[in-house]
This record gives structure tokens, C-alpha cells and sequence, in this order.
């Protein structure tokens, strides 16, 4: 700065004066031109101050929804859980956990024999209703399947928006949830909080490695994540990169096809389904062969492939016949040659 000092002040204040004082004129005495750097500079570090407090407020307002919800569910079966009318309870689009076929099953048959353990977090609305945070398909269970009216819940005091990101940490604190649903929660948090990314991805705690792993599957085609919807469980986030990768080197089609059988055959394995999708080599097309015949006799069958020349002899005593064969032809082509240079 004392450099700028130094130079600005060598400058001629006096020098065209009137310029300054146009519109739209830049400054060009050295006390103009200084108080416009300082200007810049004074808007520069407001403007970083303000972007770093936001940051700032995100992550905190992600942490606190995050650990609130954790408190929620870690004293989910002492006080302040009861009883709610299954009824008042309503669904936000998107929210509920996409379980397998097995999980399901195996979720409705535990709540058919035993009494709920982890009670579901509402949101009262006001109105009469109840907005479920977390527990859409224990709800649903109890509701569809065993023709329950209430089950037993905690409700959940905080803002819409800390509801909302408190649904999306709750899925991914099950340790079982697909990468598919988390990448989808994220998207959610995305447009619906209005967070970035980064903030989301770096509250959730995360690994780097498993961030891309998660993000892979948006590179993925649309028709190939609409079958990953379906079936969560089906496509890991190591194999959604790899598919991804193959997609993005042109074979999107290829790539829609394997994930779409991968969905709908439950025998079939990742490993199988990435092979269905990768670029098929060309296959080899084996020259024709042509026999060698004296009158009726066969000797062998001949076959000239790019800069090669084969023969194949068979049937008893083959194996002599083709090492007696290749001494004559090395004979044969040494006379060639050798005749070849005599005649130059």
C-alpha cells in the first residue's frame, strides 16, 4: 500500500482537473484515484464479511435441526411420546425412505407381532393436522396393512424448514439407507431449503469419498434414474459411478437398458448388469478356409488372414505331416528368394 502511496503521490494533482467531474469519468487526480481503491477495497471485505456469516448460519442452522433430531429419536421411548390420531397425520411428497420389497416385509411383519419401539416425530400444523417428519412408513404400515387409528408419536416443535432438513438427516441417519436416497435427499434440501450443496453434503458428515459416490448418480440418464427410484436397493453408488462413467463415454442407451433389467430381474447382479451396459468388442471375423486338394485328396485347409498364412492339416498323422510340410515351405521360400536375387 505505501508503494501505491508513493506513486499516486508523485502523480500531478492538477492535471486535467475538470475530467473528474464528468459523468461516468473515472478519477484521475492521485486523492480520486486513492479514494476510489479504497472504496473498492471497503466493498470487497463487506461483501466477503456478509458471504462468510451466511455460510456461517447455514452450517449452524443445519447442525441444530440435525441434533435436534437426534435428541427426538434418542429419547423417542421416555417422556413426551404419545398417543396421535393416524388420521391427522399427512405426508410431505418425497419425504418417505423407498424400502425394498424385503425391507418392507420384513418392517410390517415386526410391527405386526410386537409394539412400536421408536415412536414417529410430527409436526403439528394448527389446523388439526399433524406433518410427518419421520416415520412415513411405520405410518403407513400401521395404517394400510394393520388397520391401526393412532400411533404412538413426539411432536415436533421447530420451524418448517428445520422440519424439513430434520426428515432429510433422519433418513440418513439409518445406517442401512441406499446411496440412491441420499443422493435424493440432498436434492430435496437443495430446492426445497434453498441451501448449497456444500453446506448440506458437509452436515451430513460425509465422507469425500462417498460424496462422489453419491453425486455419481446424477450423471446418470433420466429414464435409468426413474428405474433407480423404483428400487433403491438395487444400485450402489460405487456401481452408479461406473455406470456413469460408461454413459458418459456415449453409451447412455446401453447403460438405461442394464440398470432397467438390473431393477426388474432380482437374480441379476451389478456386476452382470455394468457387463450388459459396456461397449460389446467387435467380433472377430475367422477368414474362410479353402482346402488343398491333388485330385480328390485333401492335404490340408488354407486360410489367409491379414498378414498371415495358415494351414491345418487333420486326421492321422497330422501332426508329422504339418512339421514335414513347414520344412518344405521354409525350402521353398528360401529357393524363392535366393532365385529372386540371382536374377537381379
Amino acid at each position: 500500500m505505501s508503494k501505491l502511496l508513493d506513486r499516486m503521490g508523485s502523480l500531478n494533482p492538477e492535471q486535467t482537473p475538470d475530467r473528474a467531474n464528468r459523468p461516468g469519468a473515472v478519477a484521475r487526480s492521485a486523492p480520486g484515484r486513492m479514494f476510489e481503491l479504497t472504496n473498492r477495497i471497503n466493498q470487497a471485505e463487506d461483501k466477503a464479511i456478509a458471504a462468510e456469516a451466511e455460510t456461517a448460519q447455514v452450517k449452524v442452522e443445519l447442525e441444530a435441526a440435525r441434533k435436534q433430531l437426534e435428541e427426538l429419536l434418542q429419547h423417542a421411548g421416555g417422556a413426551g411420546a404419545m398417543e396421535v390420531e393416524i388420521q391427522s397425520l399427512v405426508e410431505v411428497p418425497g419425504r418417505r425412505r423407498k424400502l425394498s420389497p424385503a425391507e418392507y416385509a420384513e418392517l410390517r411383519a415386526n410391527l405386526c407381532k410386537n409394539e412400536l419401539i421408536h415412536p414417529i416425530v410430527y409436526r403439528p400444523l394448527g389446523d388439526g393436522r399433524n406433518e410427518i417428519v419421520s416415520g412415513n412408513n411405520r405410518v403407513a404400515i400401521y395404517r394400510d396393512d394393520l388397520g391401526r387409528t393412532k400411533i404412538l408419536g413426539i411432536p415436533y416443535t421447530g420451524s418448517a424448514k428445520s422440519a424439513e432438513l430434520g426428515a432429510a438427516f433422519s433418513n440418513l441417519l439409518a445406517p442401512s439407507l441406499p446411496d440412491y436416497e441420499k443422493y435424493r435427499q440432498f436434492v430435496r434440501l437443495q430446492s426445497e431449503s434453498g441451501y448449497t450443496r456444500s453446506d448440506i453434503l458437509d452436515a451430513s458428515g460425509l465422507s469425500s469419498s462417498h460424496v462422489a459416490r453419491i453425486l455419481a448418480f446424477e450423471k446418470l440418464p433420466s429414464e435409468a434414474l426413474a428405474a433407480i427410484a423404483e428400487r433403491p436397493d438395487r444400485v450402489g453408488g460405487t456401481a452408479a459411478e461406473e455406470f456413469a462413467a460408461i454413459a458418459a463415454a456415449g453409451h447412455a442407451e446401453s447403460v438405461t437398458k442394464a440398470i432397467q433389467a438390473l431393477v426388474a430381474d432380482e437374480a441379476m447382479t451389478q456386476k452382470r448388469a455394468l457387463e450388459m451396459a459396456r461397449p460389446k468388442a467387435p467380433t472377430a471375423v475367422m477368414p474362410a478356409s479353402r482346402p488343398v486338394l491333388v485330385g480328390r485328396r485333401k492335404i490340408c485347409d488354407v486360410t489367409v488372414r491379414s498378414s498371415v498364412i495358415g494351414f491345418r492339416f487333420t486326421g492321422k498323422g497330422s501332426e508329422e505331416a504339418a512339421r514335414q510340410w513347414a520344412e518344405k515351405f521354409e525350402a521353398f521360400m528360401v529357393s524363392q528368394v535366393q532365385r529372386g536375387n540371382s536374377a537381379e
